[in-house]
Parts: C-alpha cells; sequence; structure tokens
C-alpha cells in the first residue's frame, strides 16, 4: 500500500507530466510469461530487437518463461512508466534510466531491492559500487539494480581534425576555437553536432556544464535552477548553436539517429555523446579507427567554486514492477541479465561498459577507448541528484533548454536575460508544483 508521501509525490509527477490512468501493458500470471519494457539502447528499436530477442530465448531455454519483449524510445519511457504506476497495468520487467531511480522509487511502484532480494540477483557485491550509487536515494533499498554503464565523451573525426591541423581540444576554450575552425556552412560541415530537441540531454548538459560553473540544484530540498551559476552553465551549451558552429536544424534532432548519421558522414566535426554511440556509428558505416574520443573538456580556470564534472554517472538500471504476477520470474529475468555472461554479451554489442567486475576480464573492455570511458567514470563524474524531484527537474529543465536551443535556431537573440528567464520559469514551476 503507498503511504499519502509517495500518493503525494505521484500525484505532483502526475500534475507535471500530464499523465492520466491509461497504461498499457499487461503483467503475467501464469508464471511461464514476463512482460519486459526496454530502453532504447541500439541504433533503432528494431536493431535493440534484433540484440535481444536471441538473448531472452536463451532465457526462456534456461527456466521455461518467455518473455514479451517491448522496446520503447527514451522520448516516451518515462511517461510510459509513470502511466503504468497508475494503471496497474505495467510490465513485469522494465528498464529505467538510472537518474529516474529516486523519483521512481517514491512513487511505490517498483521492488525495492532489500538484502534478500538483492541476494537473488546475485547480491551487491557483484555490480561496480559507482553504478549501484545510482539505483536509487541514499539510505533507501535500491529501486533497481544496474545494466548497462554509460559515460559522456567527445567524440573528434580523425579526417577532420587532421585537414585542418587541430588537435583534440583540452579546455571548453580550446573546443569553441577548433569548432569555428571546423565549420564551413557552405560546405554542410559543422563543429559540433547536438541533440537538440531531447529533453534529456538537455537536462544532462544543464547539470554538468552547471556544475562545471559551481552551481548546486538542489540545497535543503529548493531548487535553485536560476542561480548565475546555473545561467552560465546553460548559456554555455546554448551558446554553441547562437555562436554558429551548430546546425541549426540540429535543434530538431528529438534522437540521436540523426545526429550520429551526421558525424559518421563528415557532416559534424565533434559530438558529445555517451559510450554507447560507439555500436551506432560502426551501423553507420563509421570504423573505430576514424575517430576519437576524449574527456568533454571544462573551462580553464574553473569558475570559482567549479567543478570538472565531464559527465554525469549515466546508465540504464533494471527494475521489476511491484505488482508484478511473476515476481520470482521478474527476479530471474533481471539476474540472467546482469550475469558475467550476457554482460559480456550485451554492452559488447551496444557499446555499452558492463556493470559488473568479472564482465571486465574480457578483452573486448580493454582497449583504450574503453579506458577513456571507464576513466571519465573514475575520476570526472557526478551523479545526478538522487532524489525524488530528479525527473521533475530533467523534464522541466530539459524542457527549457530544449526550447532555447529551438528559438536560437529561429532566429531568436538568446542571451543570459534570456535563459535566466526561462529558468526562473522553470525554477517556479518546480517550487509551486504547477
Amino acid at each position: 500500500m503507498r503511504s499519502s508521501r509517495t500518493t503525494a509525490v505521484l500525484a505532483v509527477l502526475l500534475l507535471v507530466f500530464g499523465i492520466t490512468a491509461c497504461g498499457s501493458g499487461s503483467s503475467s500470471s501464469d508464471g511461464k510469461t514476463l512482460t519486459y519494457w526496454a530502453s532504447n539502447q541500439a541504433s533503432s528499436l528494431d536493431a535493440d530487437r534484433q540484440i535481444l530477442q536471441p538473448e531472452l530465448a536463451k532465457f526462456e531455454q534456461q527456466t521455461g518463461i518467455h518473455v514479451n519483449l517491448e522496446v520503447i524510445s527514451w522520448p516516451d519511457l518515462l511517461n510510459r512508466i509513470l502511466a503504468a504506476t497508475t494503471s496497474g497495468e505495467g510490465p513485469d520487467v522494465v528498464n529505467i534510466g538510472n537518474t529516474w531511480s529516486a523519483s521512481l522509487q517514491a512513487t511505490g511502484a517498483l521492488q525495492p531491492f532489500d538484502d534478500a532480494t538483492l541476494a537473488k540477483v546475485g547480491g551487491k557485491d557483484k555490480f561496480l559500487a559507482s553504478s549501484m550509487a545510482a539505483t536509487g536515494a541514499p539510505g533507501q533499498p535500491p529501486a533497481a539494480v544496474p545494466l548497462y554503464g554509460l559515460a559522456y565523451g567527445l567524440f573528434y573525426n580523425k579526417k577532420l581534425f587532421a585537414d585542418a591541423g587541430v588537435a583534440p581540444p583540452k579546455t571548453w576554450q580550446d573546443l569553441v576555437a577548433v569548432a569555428h575552425r571546423l565549420t564551413d556552412p557552405g560546405k554542410g560541415q559543422w563543429g559540433v553536432g547536438l541533440e537538440g530537441a531531447s529533453y534529456t540531454e538537455g537536462a544532462h548538459f544543464a547539470f554538468m556544464f552547471g556544475r562545471q560553473h559551481g552551481a548546486q540544484l538542489f540545497v535543503n530540498g529548493e531548487p535553485g535552477f536560476d542561480t548565475p551559476q546555473m545561467v552560465a552553465g546553460v548559456s554555455q551549451y546554448v551558446d554553441l548553436l547562437t555562436g554558429g558552429v551548430v546546425n541549426p536544424s540540429d535543434a530538431e534532432h528529438e534522437n540521436d539517429t540523426e545526429m550520429l548519421r551526421d558525424f559518421a558522414a563528415g557532416k559534424s566535426a565533434m559530438i558529445m555523446v555517451q559510450n554507447y554511440a560507439t555500436a551506432a556509428l560502426k551501423t553507420d558505416g563509421m570504423d573505430e579507427s576514424q575517430y576519437g574520443v576524449v574527456p568533454i573538456p571544462v573551462p580553464d580556470p574553473l569558475p570559482a567554486g567549479g567543478a570538472k564534472v565531464s559527465s554525469h554517472v549515466a546508465g540504464i538500471d533494471i527494475a521489476a514492477f511491484a505488482n508484478s504476477k511473476n515476481p520470482d520470474g521478474a527476479l530471474k529475468l533481471i539476474d540472467f541479465m546482469t550475469g558475467v555472461d550476457e554482460q559480456k554479451v550485451l554492452n559488447g554489442k551496444l557499446g555499452s561498459l558492463p556493470v559488473v567486475t568479472q564482465a571486465y576480464q574480457d578483452p573486448q573492455f580493454q582497449t583504450p577507448l574503453i579506458a577513456t570511458f571507464r576513466g571519465v567514470l573514475a575520476d570526472a563524474a557526478e551523479s545526478m541528484p538522487m532524489i525524488a524531484q530528479e525527473s521533475q527537474f530533467e523534464t522541466l529543465i530539459g524542457t527549457s533548454v530544449k526550447e532555447l536551443l529551438a528559438q536560437a535556431a529561429g532566429g531568436t537573440k538568446i542571451d543570459a536575460a534570456a535563459v535566466q528567464a526561462k529558468l526562473t520559469a522553470a525554477n517556479e514551476q518546480m517550487r509551486t508544483g504547477g
């Protein structure tokens, strides 16, 4: 039974997201089937299905449990999950962005992973400590366990850099200067490619760049979205487009598909994206030898109070719905997906990082590229706030950034005052729950 507190939290979430109790999908009751909502990790929903279906067939062969798979795009996933929490018609097992874990935990819809439950999926020590830190609010049983590890990096086109005689940037100022050197609209070539219409990307960069300027998103539970530090961080991101090094049409990119294809085709020289992109770029015909990856550079010197944050602790968690009619089967599937063998197969095909230590003994995860991303996670990454309001923050700030980029692409002047006004409106909406 949900407490009045969690019901209130859910009510706020529903108000913010405009969700009605109309979910889809259904839990099974015969013990022989499961419904699994997977997130879009590959270059397309169909590519995800082609990767997951053979693995789920292995699971069925081992356990006798058939899995009904649905792959859901990122723009739809959170709304589908929130709708399922009210309708009771959700899946048995679901992938969630790890930044959502505390928000979804507060709804009471997910099976808590207390010690006994964790033991059924291999125990807490099976997983990387950094990934386990992003599975729910501190001091509470995790709402999920890690599935795929991710970190941001700056991908650059080696040929375009060599032709221009420039080196990978080591500071943010270098990045902007190199981007201008590599931008030639007449040739259809731009310095940086963006996924401008993705609210999740907007939220991630607002957090990362805000932290570089010393921003604190929440202080004693109160939002601080419109501080000078956050204005500076969001402006740092939006200025890439207003500065003329991003194709204005990138503001329409809701998914990463077009951004990655443009990079693979040499239409953009740099992109800031998570490590899963390695698999998608291969699908787009770009060999790993054709690009390099370095940490996203930070301003030099860092602003007062700023932190060296080149990524958030990104990743995908896997959770069981608390009202599953096949709870034992759900945990068996989670244990299977996070087993060493499946971690090697799935992360190898999807370009993500294993979340279990033993999988890193496989040679495919001992390359310089993987070492770069592991280094970012270890030395230059911070977790997004693990609080119940996190998903509201992502939606409000991410949407604000998305709208600023769209306005800039349409020719509207976006200066610090415009950023301030947009963030103040988001802050007020967050504060009042309206």
